[in-house]
């Protein structure tokens, strides 16, 4: 079965924590030299970001790129953003997770809900959301179903809108949430480093 090869690669990468404001940072380093980072609500185990980065072709560390949480802040290329801005009333997609569920937040789409439509393409393993006044359009896949190999079933998913913001949920399937609950308890026998040691590389 393939559920335990994730959690095998999750088990066998290295591990440092980190206590800081309230949230459990882990940093993963895995053998082929992947780095994913990720932040914890110490009271509720809430999964609160995740980011991943590469080796570059040079062989250094890439930039870190977000699968949960907030977007980047423009702060980190303060230079590039002076010269580059995206409007501010650019629709903008980000993953913001429930401990049963995956959700994405679209905001600044100001159209009723049901101009939306949210579709799984099981073939192509993933989610998308169109318009029918074709102006919005957009495909994401779910990494961690990959990562597990488990199936896109179209009952799981609904969606909402308010505020200007259209909310995607993706009920989790009961084999992943036994495994981050079995993730959970093996995290939290890391020691832990409290803020400023500086164990932990989450930058």
């Amino acid at each position: 079965m393939a559920v335990p090869s994730w959690l095998e690669r999750l088990r066998a990468a290295r591990k440092t924590a980190l206590v800081q404001d309230g949230k459990r940072k882990i940093h993963y380093l895995f053998e082929d030299g992947k780095e994913m980072a990720e932040e914890y609500d110490m009271k509720t185990s809430q999964l609160m970001s995740r980011k991943w980065r590469e080796k570059n072709t040079l062989g250094g560390s890439g930039k870190w790129q977000v699968e949960v949480g907030e977007p980047t802040s423009p702060l980190l290329g303060a230079l590039e953003s002076e010269l580059i801005k995206e409007s501010s009333s650019n629709p903008v997609f980000m993953r913001k997770d429930t401990l049963t569920s995956f959700q994405w937040r679209i905001r600044n789409l100001p159209y009723p809900k049901e101009v939306y439509s949210v579709s799984v393409e099981k073939e192509q393993r993933c989610c998308v959301i169109r318009t029918i006044n074709k102006k919005y359009y957009k495909k994401f896949s779910i990494p961690d179903l990959d990562r597990y190999q488990l199936p896109l079933d179209t009952a799981a998913l609904s969606f909402t809108h308010a505020n200007n913001t259209l909310i995607i949920t993706y009920q989790k399937p009961k084999e992943i949430l036994a495994a981050e609950e079995q993730l959970q308890k093996e995290l939290k026998k890391i020691k832990a480093a409290n803020n400023g040691d500086g164990d932990c590389k989450t930058q």
